[in-house]
């Protein structure tokens, strides 16, 4: 039961009902909001809201008609409400869980075997979790309701047995969407499970409007300290796995736009404020170590393919085009490259899945770009000029073959020009479905044949920047060892690499020694760049 006072900025607090004498008394321990008694004693108005019948209700206006102390705690009375009003059905009622916002769960099999995920929503009869496709084992155990245990950022734990009744796969993000009926609860469980349902509901209405004045967290998502990074989980990752400690900090980006990129799907806005403190986050990181954050984005092949690429983009373009602009310029940047694929979420998916592209997939391809400038509203803080350079011009080309305009050499933006080089260097070290990933030498040969399309200073820009062989290349040496390239020196040449087992991402447990300065005494020179989808 919660206390509502009748004033516009006024906040619910839980309280007690003691005792309900129907048509006379209802009597409440108010000890909890003993601020509140001497407003209440003057008359001011409240209501009650809470649960009954498995319903929500709140009752009319009422006031205080006794107010005694008895053992250290105040037990007040008012009228008993002529009536109540039911907001919602409590079996029904789903709180979504909104960006930043991460309750780690867990589910166990009868077997033993488990699943770590998220909770997406929960309501009083279930809830929905994100998992890993690798959970499918566990879920095959069907005869059985299996243990669901969610950890909230306070450290309180839970657990309750659950029912897979539906699930969907999310072959992009590598994950599965799956919901989950509650079975067995005793009162005790169905008690709490409310109680979190109200919290998340809490905590995700302080996001819900720029504007509004600062609401105090629910103390489920007070973190009341941090943990060391080696230990730390962020969500459903696992830090450790990454490469290097860069790595291990840029997956909160990462998780930011995975987290991004499902809210998109389910009709949210761009969010304004967390966008802005990744885009800080990014422009600390390289201003900490260019090259430490060049190698990194080469290191997150756990994330899905549009949370690597955004990354890669606002990082090698910051590094290309950032250094003597302003910070809010390079931030917008930062930003504009992180997010300027997500629209691609937002169109039918059979248009990546098409055997044969033809006009009317390329039409669909190209309305990403408007889709997702019309979620960007409420980003006030984010340069239109800059955002349209990067996300709506980075697909036009200078033949005016490109989307989504169409426009032709001198009335594409310079930023669009040097966005439209990265994007497609970025794109092209990935695999796809028609082609495998390539070498920045096979790259660089395809943006000089292509002078029609890409600008031919931006291209020289890019070469002379980042080197022919770049800092998070792998590189076979003439000793037949494969390093990744960690750092370079002025004329190019590796300064830095770490010694790899295979042609294969980067990952914490795949990589060897790290050599400094004496790379060719030790290795011999570089013979060729192998390619791996990064």
């Amino acid at each position: 039961m919660t206390l509502c006072l009748a004033t516009p900025d006024a906040r619910p607090e839980p309280v007690v009902l003691m005792e309900q004498h129907a048509g006379e008394t209802l009597v409440m321990d108010l000890s909890s909001v003993d601020y509140l008694l001497s407003r209440l004693q003057q008359g001011e108005q409240f209501f009650l809201r809470g649960q009954s019948q498995g319903k929500v209700v709140r009752t009319p206006l009422l006031s205080l008609t006794e107010t005694r102390r008895s053992g250290g705690r105040f037990l007040c009375c008012s009228n008993y409400p002529s009536s109540v009003e039911v907001l919602q059905r409590r079996e029904s009622y789903r709180a979504e869980l909104r960006m930043g916002m991460v309750v780690s769960a867990l589910v166990v099999g009868e077997s033993g075997e488990s699943a770590q995920g998220e909770l997406r929503d929960l309501s009083q009869d279930g809830c929905q979790l994100e998992l890993p496709l690798t959970a499918s084992g566990v879920l095959a155990e069907t005869q059985y309701s299996l243990k669901l245990a969610f950890t909230f950022p306070n450290g309180t734990y839970f657990e309750v047995n659950g029912v897979a009744r539906h699930q969907k796969t999310d072959p992009e993000r590598h994950m599965l969407r799956v919901g989950f009926r509650f079975a067995g609860c005793t009162s005790e469980q169905e008690r709490q499970i409310w109680y979190f349902v109200c919290e998340i509901e809490r905590e995700a209405a302080r996001y819900k409007k720029e504007a509004q004045e600062e609401r105090q967290p629910s103390p489920l998502f007070e973190q009341p300290g941090k943990r060391t990074p080696d230990t730390e989980h962020i969500g459903r990752r696992d830090i450790r796995r990454y490469a290097t400690p860069m790595a291990r900090r840029l997956v909160k980006v990462a998780a930011y736009l995975d987290a991004q990129l499902l809210m998109l799907q389910q009709g949210s806005d761009i969010d304004s404020r967390q966008l802005s403190r990744n885009a800080d986050r990014l422009l600390m990181l390289h201003e900490e170590d260019r090259e430490g954050l060049l190698f990194a984005s080469r290191c997150l092949s756990l994330e899905p393919l549009l949370v690597r690429h955004g990354i890669a983009v606002a990082v090698h373009l910051l590094d290309l085009v950032g250094a003597n602009m302003p910070r809010d310029v390079r931030k917008a940047i930062v930003a504009s490259g992180l997010v300027h694929d997500l629209g691609k979420a937002l169109i039918p998916q059979v248009v990546f899945k098409a055997p044969n592209f033809e006009a009317t997939h390329r039409q669909a391809l190209s309305e990403h770009v408007s889709l997702l400038m019309a979620r960007l509203h409420t980003c006030q803080w984010l340069s239109a000029t800059v955002a349209q350079a990067v996300i709506g011009g980075i697909n036009e080309r200078l033949d005016g073959s490109g989307y989504p305009a169409g426009i032709t050499g001198d009335d594409i933006n310079e930023l669009a020009k040097a966005s439209a080089v990265v994007d497609v260097v970025e794109a092209m070290r990935r695999d796809r479905p028609d082609r495998p990933a390539r070498t920045a030498q096979q790259i660089y040969r395809h943006l000089l044949a292509h002078p029609h399309q890409f600008d031919r200073h931006w291209m020289r820009r890019y070469v002379e920047h980042f080197k022919v062989l770049p800092v998070g290349s792998l590189a076979l040496f003439s000793s037949d060892q494969l390093a990744w390239i960690l750092r370079l020196d002025d004329s190019g040449a590796p300064a830095e690499v770490v010694l790899a087992q295979a042609a294969e991402p980067p990952m914490r447990d795949n990589l060897g020694s790290v050599l400094r300065g004496d790379v060719f005494e030790r290795l011999g020179k570089p013979v060729r760049e192998v390619a791996v989808s990064t």
